[in-house]
């Protein structure tokens, strides 16, 4: 508590000499604004990966299970038949998709055929991205619709709507290409439009996937009761992880469960290493600035060696008059990174509320207009402790070694 008192009665007492003081508001204003960067930089990141994640959530389930080993698995399998009976799940819905090619207007395509049971509507927000006329259907009667990606259709020049019907081809398993007929190794059938394509902003649904109804993929591809995943939907207000828990437990070693990040899994990856190597070079900028504190420290050392000798003299030993300048470089960094947080928080806050920071000069060139920001509390904490911890290193060492000297050379004389 004394090194802290006279560290901070130093820090704000009135300066002998106007450089020290005006060092010492630079070293401030160093450390707030790399503090500040880091924050808005963090909450960019933090801004395009929940953007990324809203896209998803509207077509990927809540939770998907998938066979460990092959690619299909029977509908009727014994683990998946108890998850039917877990109380923590509301829909559940059977998938079973694969790629085929596709003909249209001239045009083809190899796309990935997902047929879904008709509760798929229950399972995902699939009408919040839809664009076009009709809605979304699977089949009606004898009847089976596609709904393509809006890109898919795009490339194949069709538009939300084509008409006639629209011939699909997939390999027979087990049989060799005919030479002479390559056309007699693919099973065809034709899909309908229901007047809608769906638009998920991602080039991986948009560009390559055709919804359909379950029965039809089966027949497509000659997979009679087989899946290629479950996809599931919890009941409001079930706990993500116990539900996990449980399912795994029904589930046993052959079957592999995701969440819609692990859904997801090398997008999100790829955008956690871009914002931690942000922020290894923003804390590295940091370090540079912590320098400043440096300059600032060796001016009020020299500057109070009369009063080094009175606390020596009132009692004070050589570690307490270290700890008073180590003390007053960390309120330095203390007072920076408040600072700096309130200015990073301040801009996050006005371009969530005004979008300060625009992606395009014309409106509608981008999915978002302006740059998309999420706060996260863990990040604010996170450079809060970096800012102190950098502080502390950064100073640490030569205020050591000057404080040292320093005191030498006072025993000297």
């Amino acid at each position: 508590m004394f090194a802290f008192y006279i560290a901070r009665r130093y820090l704000f007492a009135r300066k002998r000499h106007h450089t020290t003081g005006i060092i010492t508001v630079i070293s401030v204003c160093g450390v707030a604004l790399a503090t500040a960067a880091l924050i808005v930089t963090l909450s960019v990141f933090n801004g395009f990966r929940d953007m990324v994640a809203s896209f998803f959530t509207a077509f990927d389930p809540q939770l998907k299970v998938i066979p460990a080993a092959g690619k299909t698995v029977a509908a009727d399998d014994p683990a998946l038949e108890r998850l039917k009976a877990l109380d923590c799940i509301s829909v559940y819905t059977e998938v079973l998709e694969d790629q085929a090619l596709i003909v249209g207007n001239e045009r083809q395509w190899v796309v990935t055929v997902k047929g879904v049971d008709d509760n798929f509507t229950s399972q995902t927000d699939i009408n919040s991205i839809l664009y076009g006329d009709g809605e979304f259907t699977l089949h009606a009667d004898v009847l089976e619709y596609g709904v393509m990606g809006i890109r898919l259709a795009s490339a194949l020049g069709l538009g939300t709507r084509y008409d006639g019907a629209l011939p699909i081809y997939a390999p027979r398993h087990g049989e060799r290409v005919n030479m002479s007929n390559p056309m007699q190794s693919f099973r065809r059938d034709e899909l309908l439009s229901p007047g809608v394509v769906f638009a998920v902003n991602q080039s991986k649904y948009d560009a390559a996937y055709i919804l359909t109804s379950l029965g039809f993929a089966r027949r497509l591809f000659d997979q009679q009761g087989r899946v290629t995943s479950v996809e599931l939907k919890l009941n409001a207000g079930t706990s993500l992880r116990s539900a996990k828990a449980d399912i795994r437990r029904a589930l046993g070693t052959d079957f592999i469960m995701q969440d819609r990040y692990e859904q997801q899994e090398d997008t999100f990856r790829i955008m956690q290493v871009e914002k931690f190597i942000a922020y290894l070079f923003l804390t590295f900028i940091l370090l540079v600035a912590s320098f400043n504190i440096i300059g600032s420290l060796s001016m009020l050392i020299i500057e109070k060696r009369e009063n080094v000798e009175t606390l020596r003299s009132l009692g004070a030993n050589d570690q307490q008059i270290s700890q008073i300048f180590l003390l007053e470089g960390w309120l330095i960094s203390g007072i920076g990174a408040a600072i700096g947080l309130l200015i990073g928080l301040g801009l996050c806050w006005a371009q969530i509320h005004f979008g300060l920071i625009r992606l395009g000069n014309s409106e509608g060139s981008f999915v978002i207009d302006a740059y998309p920001v999420s706060i996260h509390a863990l990040d604010v904490l996170l450079t809060f402790f970096t800012v102190l911890l950098v502080g502390l290193l950064a100073v640490w060492l030569p205020v050591r070694r000057m404080t040292r000297e320093f005191i030498k050379a006072k025993r000297a004389d």
